[in-house]
């Protein structure tokens, strides 16, 4: 289970944003975090170089992993054989989640995703798993530090935006510790954090049309200056807003999850009016 010695060392890619983990140290912290088991269906997203990938085959005994540089595929098909390691090729912006799902878990097997993700997927990629979140047991992730700061900031705070309120709604999130750019090779220019995501259980979720308060959420935060009144004037008038409890005067970052479930709530009530 090495690599092939006759192969030069692969090098970092910067249009896959890799950067990869070496710190032995941190790596122990974050296998501590998620405390594989075997059985469970782990997928890791960029496995990179397989310093993370090797302790998880090690609690687990099987990882999948979905890795969009076809060299270090090969190279990662080299070390494992493919009852440690089952290896998905491609990007996974791109990957259908709901199938993947279906296709390596079951109804008492939920997903466990982990990755040291690269920065300029990153919010895409949280978004994109966002609808699966009832198919996952929890998620374990290696951000830049801004971004989980954003995750996890309290309403009335400058990092308070829509990646903090579409995440909180969906799950409980936890940052568990900063990360520094030498532990990385190449080194980075940011610091980096590792976040823990719980979905929350659906009988815990707000009666809410996803739609609607994605919508709401990206219109109140479209234009942070703007009042609420006139950065959701497509969607609802002043009334509209203070019916549901708000000041149509109050701007986005002083809204809670929620205020903007209330306002998404307002929304689907008007279109039935409607109709």
């Amino acid at each position: 289970m090495s690599l092939a010695p006759d192969r030069a060392p692969h090098r970092a890619r910067r249009r896959f944003g890799q950067n990869f983990l070496h710190d032995p140290g941190v790596l122990a912290r974050i296998v501590e975090a998620i405390a594989p088991q075997p059985g469970q269906a782990i997928v890791e997203i960029g496995p990179g170089q397989a310093a993370l990938t090797s302790r998880l085959i090690e609690r687990a005994g099987h990882v999948h992993a979905i890795e969009i540089d076809r060299d270090l595929a090969a190279l990662l098909r080299e070390r494992f054989p493919a009852d440690a390691l089952t290896l998905i090729e491609a990007d996974a912006l791109q990957v259908d989640w709901r199938s993947l799902a279906a296709h390596i878990s079951s109804p008492s097997v939920s997903l466990r995703i982990v990755g040291n993700l690269p920065y300029n997927i990153s919010t895409p990629l949280l978004f994109a798993l966002w609808p699966i979140a009832d198919l996952v047991t929890d998620q374990h992730f290696m951000l830049q530090r801004e971004v989980v700061d954003r995750m996890v900031a309290a309403p009335g705070s400058k990092t308070y935006g829509r990646l903090s309120v579409m995440l909180q709604f969906r799950y409980r999130l936890e940052k568990l510790f900063d990360v520094g750019a030498g532990a990385f090779k190449p080194v980075p220019q940011v610091t980096s954090s590792v976040v823990r995501m719980q979905p929350r259980a659906c009988g815990e979720l707000a009666d809410v049309d996803a739609d609607a308060f994605a919508r709401v959420v990206g219109a109140a935060f479209g234009q942070r200056r703007k009042t609420l009144r006139n950065a959701l004037s497509e969607l609802f008038d002043a009334d509209d807003i203070a019916s549901s409890g708000i000041d149509p005067k109050a701007r986005a970052e002083t809204l809670d999850v929620e205020s903007f479930v209330r306002l998404a709530q307002r929304l689907i009530s008007a279109r039935t009016k409607q109709r």
